[in-house]
């Protein structure tokens, strides 16, 4: 198999092809996952909670992220690798591209930082220097202590604007790829189509271009799972099978249904 690139995920979306990514922490996970056709994974700071124990990212360093990154690169060798810049990570561009240059050298492909228009110097630094950029706007959980909980966004008419706007500045620095979380799905649209570059959703409705989920909300092992969030193991009896149904409704677009979603 190939190495995934964002050439192939552009290509995806200009044919309206939709794909399914994962978060994952370990070599094991993240070889199954590879497997059964997940060719986009996230090492996500949310191992602050589901490795670590955490009530919150906000604990999480780089050097953690590093050596997860490294294992899921032994596990998943030619899958595309986005790495989490935790928080105050990425507080100055030049601090920054430091922290960036450690999870690339641990075997990301791309980075991720939370955040809007206040990242443009940082998205474009970061790229230029080669190191590839996917945004994170609506519900960014490193702000969970200024947005005062886990709380869907981008529901009244300015705040759906600020998140577009958002979104089309920092594509414009040069961020290649955005995650969306926690917004309507009108808005999810709305953003989707207004980009260029692929858009991952996750609570942000069917409408955009990928879906990411935690692994572990995938597979049921959430105490208080999202109301995103979908049980496949649950459906299929075992993780492979969970996976491969996954996958299959996030490409026909049945995953996630409004149960799923926000309106």
């Amino acid at each position: 198999m190939k190495p995934t690139t964002l050439s192939d995920l552009c290509q995806l979306k200009k044919e309206k092809r939709k794909f399914a990514t994962l978060t994952a922490y370990d070599a094991s996970f993240s070889r199954l996952f590879a497997e059964q056709g997940i060719n986009v994974i996230l090492i996500g700071d949310s191992l602050g909670m589901t490795v670590q124990g955490f009530d919150s990212t906000l604990p999480v360093t780089v050097g953690d992220i590093a050596y997860h990154t490294r294992n899921v690169r032994t596990g998943a060798p030619q899958s595309f690798l986005i790495a989490d810049m935790p928080f105050m990570s990425y507080a100055t561009p030049e601090q920054s591209c430091n922290n960036a240059a450690e999870l690339m050298r641990s075997g990301a492909n791309m980075v991720k930082i939370e955040g809007g228009s206040w990242l443009y110097e940082t998205v474009k630094m970061l790229t230029e220097r080669s190191v590839p950029v996917c945004g994170h706007l609506g519900l960014t959980p490193q702000a969970v202590n200024v947005l005062g909980g886990y709380k869907v966004q981008g529901r009244d008419e300015a705040t759906a604007q600020q998140l577009l706007n958002d979104a089309i500045t920092l594509e414009k620095a040069g961020m290649q790829l955005l995650v969306l979380e926690c917004v309507p799905t009108e808005l999810g649209r709305k953003i989707t189509e207004a980009l260029e570059i692929p858009v991952i959703g996750i609570g942000a409705g069917n409408q955009t271009d990928g879906q990411i989920l935690v692994m572990h909300d995938a597979l049921g092992i959430t105490a208080k799972p999202p109301k995103f969030a979908k049980n496949f193991l649950k459906e299929t009896g075992n993780i492979r099978d969970a996976i491969s149904l996954y996958i299959e409704q996030v490409e026909n677009g049945t995953y996630p249904d409004q149960a799923h979603s926000f309106n």
